[in-house]
């Protein structure tokens, strides 16, 4: 069985052999859309705007549709697809098969994957799993999920793809949602008490997010928490340093509570934010429910004439 990897360079696994990808750049980016909207339909001006942005040649639809035959040759062939990206002057016809993964769907095409064969499906199970332990107050529980869902990215998502607009929301929004783990995973541990263990993680996120004001605040807290008191003034007015320096912004009311309980020598309460009541409203997607954006609408209400789905 195939297994296709999202979270990190776009790779393919299956037959026992080493990850590959397509080598062609349009192939790729065609694949990269199918699979980020695996079960989904992606119209065919999806994808040529994807591949061209506002300026497609006339040959735009016939050439993507020679893309998705070449993706559609590779899925449903017996053992290991095979490993080069193929050319533009290979259309061949639909392809289609008792086997197929990779359907015509009007007005574009629709890749049939299980969930376990995509490291997205599963990052967005795990992702609901821990969210929902941890809004139980099942904090220890929730950690294990989270880790093994941060554990499936090896890099930006596709980053071995040129992105065209179209996967640029959806890379986007993925690393909204890495990030959104992490969060949480962050959360659970310091629910746990684990301050003094996040101290290192915090100062690296600090200067990766400079501007994200609830990682200096958790900085200040986990050092004051762990008894250094000095570490934690020090972290707070870098902290506002580089807020009013770069964006001539005041710290915010949490990062100054944290700070006035340091001042007054008491323990600051951890700003816990990520989590909230489990409501109805609060509860999120289901489980299950991908975690990336619908494409753009199509440019048109439908494909035209020179833009038949095949």
């Amino acid at each position: 069985m195939l297994r296709f990897k999202l979270l990190g360079p776009l790779e393919v696994v299956g037959g026992g052999g080493p990850a590959f990808a397509p080598t062609a750049p349009r192939v790729l980016n065609t694949l990269a859309l199918l699979l980020v909207r695996a079960g989904r339909v992606v119209p065919l001006d999806t994808i040529i705007e994807e591949l061209w942005g506002d300026d497609p040649p006339r040959s735009a639809a016939r050439t993507a549709q020679t893309y998705v035959y070449q993706i559609r040759r590779w899925l449903t062939a017996e053992g290991t697809p095979e490993r080069d990206g193929g050319g533009a002057g290979d259309t061949g016809g639909d392809g289609a098969g008792d086997g197929d993964v990779l359907l015509t769907r009007p007005p574009g095409y629709m890749l049939e994957v299980s969930p376990e064969q995509l490291d997205l499906s599963r990052f967005d199970r795990l992702l609901a799993q821990g969210r929902g332990l941890l809004q139980d107050g099942r904090s220890a529980e929730a950690v294990e999920p989270l880790c093994d869902a941060l554990d499936l990215w090896t890099g930006p998502p596709l980053a071995n793809v040129e992105l065209g607009r179209v996967l640029e929301s959806h890379a986007a929004a993925l690393d909204e949602h890495r990030a959104h783990a992490l969060n949480l995973r962050i959360e659970a541990d310091l629910r746990l008490g684990r301050h003094r263990e996040l101290i290192g993680e915090l100062r690296s996120l600090v200067a990766l997010k400079p501007y994200d004001e609830w990682y200096h605040a958790l900085l200040v807290c986990a050092l004051a928490r762990s008894g250094r008191r000095y570490d934690a003034l020090e972290a707070f007015h870098s902290a506002r340093n580089i807020l009013a320096e770069d964006l001539g912004l005041s710290p915010s009311p949490e990062l100054n509570e944290v700070h006035a309980a340091v001042l007054q020598g008491e323990q600051p309460r951890t700003p816990l934010t990520c989590t909230a009541p489990k409501t109805a409203a609060a509860r999120g997607p289901a489980p299950g429910t991908p975690a990336v954006p619908g494409p753009r609408a199509p440019r048109t209400a439908g494909p035209s004439p020179a833009q038949t789905v095949r």
